[in-house]
């Protein structure tokens, strides 16, 4: 991505990393395989790369929501991006998130992901305190100050209660401050109002706009999305990759065909009893659990204090596997 200069911000610019944008394709953030003891399973992880590799994806992002990054520790989340980027060995870029709740915490992860290779960040708006416009604007521009690789904005409403203002993203935009943005809102209009800015301001070039909303890839795309970060493609990547291709290459019948298989198998989030866990508990557990069935991973726990699913609930997640032709 070109920077552009800007009279909002005498903050530096960061330097950007060897790989394109706009960034394209099916990018999934990366389940974290965790140990019985809740440790992570760095086999597991190496073998979930595998996976997704060999199913055509064309990026990862560990330290997403479906990393489960809220619930890791620092060392924890040290050690998924070195062996992830090790792992890689530069074949894929490697996205990484550094959500915290504040700039300076934030910073803090830039610099430790950076030093273990991450070829961008993935930073949502701060949290915890209601912040305004303004502030999210500067928050990010501190970001890709610190940064040595190009910053990702994350919209995630659901998580940060902070919707991000096209206005502010498509600024930052033309500033060089963000190279991309990672929209999980499920807002289609806002999210195509982002992605009309991006093509049709001279001052905007090769902004990446992901979508992380898995039921609606073929319209994100129909409406000139670059690409999606599903966390279902973790269980099927290459329904993802296809679903991909086909729209890509005009055939936009079988694209929604697959697409509609997939929602089908995304039915598998709501497998947990919402009388006993919430929407995180089930949804994660449930991409475990499909990860274990099968055969990628070794264990589907889940971080603490999340609720595991039931020996039924999991026969449930084997249902809509074999639905979907993937048992």
């Amino acid at each position: 991505m070109t920077p552009h200069p800007s009279p909002t911000t005498a903050l530096a610019r960061p330097r950007f990393a060897p790989f394109s944008f706009p960034l394209t394709g099916v990018v999934p953030p990366v389940c974290t395989p965790l140990t019985p003891d809740r440790e992570v399973d760095v086999p597991s992880l190496l073998r979930l790369i595998d996976h997704l590799v060999e199913g055509g994806v064309h990026g990862l992002f560990v330290l997403g929501s479906t990393s489960e990054v809220a619930y890791l520790t620092d060392r924890q989340r040290k050690l998924v991006v070195e062996s992830a980027v090790g792992h890689v060995g530069g074949r894929l870029p490697v996205l990484a998130g550094v959500i915290d709740m504040t700039t300076p915490r934030v910073l803090d992860h830039v610099r430790e992901v950076t030093a273990a290779g991450a070829d961008a960040v993935v930073a949502t708006a701060p949290f915890y305190a209601r912040t305004h416009p303004a502030e999210i604007a500067r928050h990010y521009r501190l970001i890709a100050a610190a940064s040595p690789v190009p910053v990702i904005a994350y919209d995630l409403p659901a998580g940060v209660h902070t919707k991000l203002p096209a206005d502010v993203i498509l600024g930052l935009a033309a500033e060089g401050v963000l190279a991309g943005l990672k929209d999980s809102s499920g807002d289609l209009a806002a999210f195509r109002e982002v992605v009309v800015g991006a093509r049709i301001r001279p001052d905007i070039r090769d902004f990446s706009v992901l979508t992380g909303s898995e039921l609606i890839v073929d319209a994100a795309l129909a409406i000139g999305a670059d690409g999606a970060v599903p966390g279902l493609a973790n269980v099927d990547p290459h329904g993802y990759v296809r679903l991909d291709r086909l729209y890509r290459s005009g055939d936009l019948e079988s694209a929604r065909a697959e697409q509609e298989r997939l929602c089908g198998l995304f039915g598998m989030v709501t497998v947990g009893d919402p009388g006993r866990m919430g929407g995180s508990s089930s949804a994660l557990g449930a991409f475990k659990a499909a990860l274990h069935l099968r055969g990628v991973i070794d264990c589907p726990a889940t971080a603490e204090p999340q609720v595991p699913l039931s020996p039924e609930e999991v026969e449930g997640v084997g249902k809509f596997l074999a639905g979907a032709g993937l048992l």
